[in-house]
């Protein structure tokens, strides 16, 4: 149980978590408690505090709550079958109670008469059926961490035993790794057993060819070239039922052999790019072999078309995942493969392989990789292969390599927004505000109203100069003449500040306020009434010679 010198500590964080604190002076419903600890349980445990304020700095209140606390902490073990201890401490003068929750079971959620809580802010909710999934399916075994029957070490190829310790030693700095007998070399890394029993994973990375039939046969890869949409036999097919180790580079091979490439004008030169790029390719298809369902009997199919590429395998996207939030959700299916490509850099660092795939469309000028088409039985991405959008290569130039190499994912992608002439989402706008002070990036209005737009070096190297001063509607000059057009139409009725502000909604009330006065000086319009009583009024300019 806690000591009171923890519950001191306790009270005196500025923030925390998983505390909850309650007044609580009198009384306290235990259904509501209850639902307290289901939803502590489901978020990792925590701590809950009665006889103290809620609000910081935190007071000590004292409480006459569960006089009981041992009967209290039985009823709850009864509800829930686990131990939630329940200790007293005065603290001031007065009695502060301390409920600690633990964390709920891996693989289940604690629920509180038929509903598994959660906090929302200063509610409890009932939780997500998203969560909840998520929660129910940590439990799930690494079905490439289990043992393969029958597999024995002589059924691992050689050579890629070879190139996964070459790799291993390359990415770990380790010389002691050269020295290792095949087997402990391979039972360092997880994937074999002391006792000579082999995993799934050494199969699906190291397995000979005929291991790979016999064992798993579905683990293959069948890549095909198609030329055109139509139906009918493939130009090429290549049943790839090995080791992935074995497999990479011939799978490169075969795509790269009709990779064309695309001829870009920059002003008076041309450049090359390649329709197809090997990054992207390369993570697109160690994320179908990583994580993909090997329950599943179906195989995973890479379809080349002369400018795209598409990827389908079996099992949906993980739990939690989805094409909208892909860039920030991950969820191993297969950990201990994961883990092995890790250590030899086949893959990123988690999650970090798509968002590559994305930063390199985006840096080619190309379509952004599109999962859309996946269901809960498989995953489909789609690699497009145009140079659509060539003003985003120039953008990215005029950056500078060294700028762009401590960009995150969502620089680019406010970029290629913005050059777009779309707007950014409120999801982005933290990377936009950081654009703006390097100044790569500009903008318009305060609060929510606040618009970014690329700075005019940026659009003047891409040829959009021009449409930028249409899409920003900063220029000084069209914005005064919007206000007379509007002071106009409104004849003697004229209009007043909050009416001009919806002329120019992306300005301040200041910034109206301010081309208001330069227009009253040029005597162009006049103010009549004074503060929010004020109306304005067009008048005609002066003649020359008056």
């Amino acid at each position: 149980m806690l000591t009171t010198e923890q519950v001191l500590a306790l009270i005196a964080l500025p923030e925390a978590e998983h505390l909850e604190c309650k007044a609580a002076r009198t009384t306290f419903n235990f259904d509501e408690l209850a639902r307290y600890v289901s939803a502590l349980a489901n978020e990792g445990g925590g701590v809950m505090l009665f006889g103290v304020s809620d609000k910081r700095p935190r007071v000590i209140l004292g409480t006459r709550a569960f006089d009981d606390p041992g009967r209290t902490s039985a009823t709850l073990y009864a509800q829930f079958d686990i131990h939630v201890p329940i200790s007293e401490h005065a603290i001031e003068g007065k009695r502060v109670l301390a409920v600690e929750v633990p964390r709920r079971p891996f693989g289940s959620a604690v629920s509180c008469r038929g509903a598994y809580w959660m906090r929302a802010g200063e509610s409890l909710v009932p939780m997500s059926d998203e969560r909840l999934r998520e929660i129910h399916q940590e439990g799930e075994p690494d079905f490439s961490a289990e043992l393969c029957p029958g597999l024995v070490l002589d059924d691992l190829s050689p050579i890629a035993v070879e190139v996964f310790r070459r790799r291993w030693i390359i990415r770990s700095g380790n010389p002691r790794l050269e020295h290792l007998p095949s087997h402990e070399l391979l039972a360092d890394a997880g994937l074999v057993t002391g006792n000579g029993g082999v995993t799934y994973a050494a199969l699906l990375l190291l397995g000979t060819p005929a291991a790979s039939a016999r064992h798993l046969a579905a683990a293959e890869i069948v890549y095909e070239y198609r030329s055109a949409e139509s139906a009918g036999p493939a130009q090429a097919r290549i049943e790839f039922r090995q080791g992935f180790l074995l497999t990479s580079d011939e799978l490169w091979e075969s795509i790269n052999a009709r990779n064309d490439r695309q001829s870009i004008q920059e002003g008076f030169f041309r450049r090359e790019i390649a329709t197809f790029d090997e990054q992207s390719i390369r993570e697109a298809v160690l994320n179908a072999v990583a994580h993909r369902d090997y329950r599943s009997p179906r195989s995973v199919f890479l379809t080349q078309y002369p400018r795209r590429l598409e990827v389908v395998s079996p099992g949906g996207l993980p739990p939690g995942v989805t094409p909208d939030n892909i860039l920030n959700q991950q969820h191993p299916r297969n950990r201990l493969l994961a883990e092995a490509m890790g250590k030899i850099g086949l893959v990123e660092r988690a999650g970090q392989g798509v968002n590559l795939m994305f930063e390199r469309s985006l840096q080619q000028g190309k379509q952004l990789p599109d999962f859309a088409g996946s269901s809960p039985h498989e995953v489909r991405l789609v690699l497009d292969g145009v140079v659509s959008n060539p003003a985003l290569l120039a953008t990215l130039e005029q950056i500078g390599a060294e700028t762009l190499q401590s960009f995150a994912i969502e620089d680019f992608l406010v970029l290629d927004r913005l050059q777009r002439g779309e707007e950014v989402p409120a999801a982005l706008r933290t990377r936009a505000a950081t654009l703006h002070e390097l100044g790569l990036i500009e903008r318009s209005g305060r609060g929510r109203s606040v618009r970014y737009f690329l700075s005019r070096r940026l659009a003047s190297a891409i040829g959009q100069k021009g449409t930028l001063t249409r899409r920003r509607g900063l220029d000084r000059a069209a914005n005064k003449a919007l206000l007379i057009q509007h002071l106009e139409s409104a004849g003697d009725e004229g209009a007043n500040l909050p009416e001009l502000q919806q002329v120019l909604h992306t300005l301040s009330k200041g910034q109206v306020q301010d081309l208001l006065q330069s227009l009253k000086a040029e005597k162009l319009i006049v103010v009549r009434g004074t503060r929010r009583w004020g109306r304005w009024f067009h008048v005609e300019p002066p003649s020359d010679g008056k």
